[in-house]
């Protein structure tokens, strides 16, 4: 177990000497794919923690990105506050569309809890392109720069320091909810509601929480992604993003916080190599989700099972929860 972390805490401390000598040695473009991949570690972090540590197969991991997105664009078109404002406001008002529809979804279980938050994601797209008096609909929306205390986010280097610190934050965050007695509680109730429950947990309190946080880390990371964008389109914002998020996290390791990392970085890379080929995109995420799922179904980093299943045992030596 020591040698394990001792690697994490190595590739962790690589990652961010490489992240720190970048500004001074690229392009503003690879800054600027950078940037999106460090989006998509917090969006596949906030996937981690509905499906990976609770178990819940939810799909409108999108909308709540694209309520971030729209909500800190237009505060900062309307108000120009700092940043830190807009993107907490995104996250606030995902959390809280994300417990009112954890409310209703997480009734359902399995397949019907998918379905249900898919029909969210794709009634949310149809907001975006037909909100036309917020959003400009199909014509897609002009952002305008971040601003923090008089500085104006006017390009991705200036954005960089930023996004990269948001994106740490987040990961901190993810990494103490997981090893918190909230994360036991929660693989608890993803290895068995009738046993959490017997052990004096309340699991739907559990789902609901888990699909609240995971909201609002995708309405964060859409805060994010406002700091060094111009212009965004609801097409951005449909179900082929979800699938890419899930692809991530999938690939990476359900259960895994390594492995959303790992994964978020790896498809995001290849998204963007793959950017003038929508079509072909599609058929390679749903195929390479396709094999995982059979053949591999908890990712290459995925978390351990003997982990998981001492979750119950150590929620009780700690008291249990609500």
């Amino acid at each position: 177990m020591k040698k394990r972390f001792s690697l994490d805490h190595l590739a962790l401390l690589a990652l961010l000497a490489v992240l720190c000598v970048l500004p001074f040695t690229v392009t503003g473009y690879v800054l600027y794919v950078v940037n999106l991949l460090m989006v998509f570690v917090v969006l596949a972090l906030g996937m981690h923690l509905v499906i990976g540590e609770a178990g819940q197969f939810a799909l409108s991991h999108t909308a709540f990105y694209g309520i971030g997105i729209y909500t800190a664009g237009l505060i900062n078109t309307a108000w120009h506050p700092p940043f830190v404002v807009s993107i907490l406001a995104g996250g606030l008002l995902s959390a809280v569309l994300g417990y009112v529809i954890g409310f209703l979804a997480l009734r359902m279980r399995d397949i019907y809890l998918a379905l249900a938050t898919f029909a969210f994601g794709e009634a949310m797209q149809w907001v975006f392109l037909n909100w036309e008096s917020v959003t400009n609909g199909s014509n897609g929306m002009r952002m305008q720069p971040a601003q923090l205390f008089g500085l104006t986010l006017t390009n991705d280097l200036q954005a960089y320091p930023f996004v990269i610190a948001i994106a740490a934050l987040m990961l901190w965050v993810t990494v103490w909810l997981s090893r918190s007695q909230f994360g036991s509680a929660l693989r608890a109730v993803r290895e068995s509601d009738v046993a959490a429950m017997a052990m004096g947990i309340n699991a739907r309190a559990m789902k609901q929480a888990a699909f609240v946080i995971s909201a609002a880390f995708a309405g964060i990371a859409g805060g994010m992604y406002t700091l060094f964008i111009s212009f965004i389109h609801p097409e951005s914002l449909g179900f082929q993003t979800t699938i890419l998020i899930l692809t991530m996290v999938v690939v990476g390791g359900i259960g895994s916080v390594r492995g959303a990392v790992a994964g978020a970085i790896a498809f995001g890379i290849i998204s963007e190599l793959l950017r003038q080929a929508l079509s072909i995109q599609e058929i390679l995420y749903g195929a390479i989700l396709l094999g995982f799922m059979m053949f591999k179904p908890r990712g290459l980093f995925a978390g351990s099972k003997k982990r998981a299943a001492k979750a119950p045992a150590a929620h009780v030596r700690q008291g249990g929860a609500a």
